[in-house]
């Protein structure tokens, strides 16, 4: 099973019943189920964008607001979600951007200028895999990139205009 890169958005008082049903359950099952319309599975796209970033030096800025959009902000109190109904394990317990935060990124995320993030990007598709670190990746690079990234820019553009914290985490 291939992990990938995970993020829901809810409203804090969703977060607050999940809260509250993980103390009152047996197994602190918080009750977790949000609307598919309000999930996101980037898949590793945003993984390869990051990769990329690093290896051709491309804009520093981005790149930390690309990172913190799918890390989230640490030390938020959300352990009650540390449970296999939300997430199989893997890695880090889901972390949490606040609805401020949100919107922050929301702005930043707008602000990138993916094309010239993606200037140094190699044309052969071969090539192009490899600086994303996507050995055997068939198809064409920039446009899987480019389909993620706007994913994202827009799952924060619609959690920021509804008022909506966003939560990460790897599945």
């Amino acid at each position: 099973m291939a992990l990938t890169q995970q993020l829901a958005r809810v409203s804090v008082p969703y977060l607050d019943r999940c809260r509250e049903t993980a103390l009152d359950s047996p197994g602190a099952a918080p009750g977790w189920d949000p609307p598919d319309t309000d999930l996101l599975d980037t898949d590793w796209g945003l993984w390869g964008l990051l990769w990329y970033g690093r290896r051709a030096d491309a804009d520093a800025e981005a790149r930390a607001l690309i990172q913190r959009a799918i890390d989230g902000d640490p030390g938020r109190n959300i352990g009650f979600l540390d449970h296999d109904e939300v997430y199989d394990g893997y890695g880090d317990p889901p972390r949490l951007l606040a609805p401020e935060a949100v919107r922050e990124l929301s702005r930043g995320l707008d602000a990138i200028d993916l094309d010239a993030y993606l200037a140094a990007l190699p044309a052969s598709p071969g090539e192009a895999a490899e600086a994303c670190g996507f050995g055997g990746f068939n198809g064409d690079v920039r446009e899987y990139l480019v389909r993620h990234f706007e994913a994202l820019r827009m799952f924060y553009r619609e959690a920021a205009e509804r008022g909506l914290c966003v939560l990460t985490w790897i599945d």
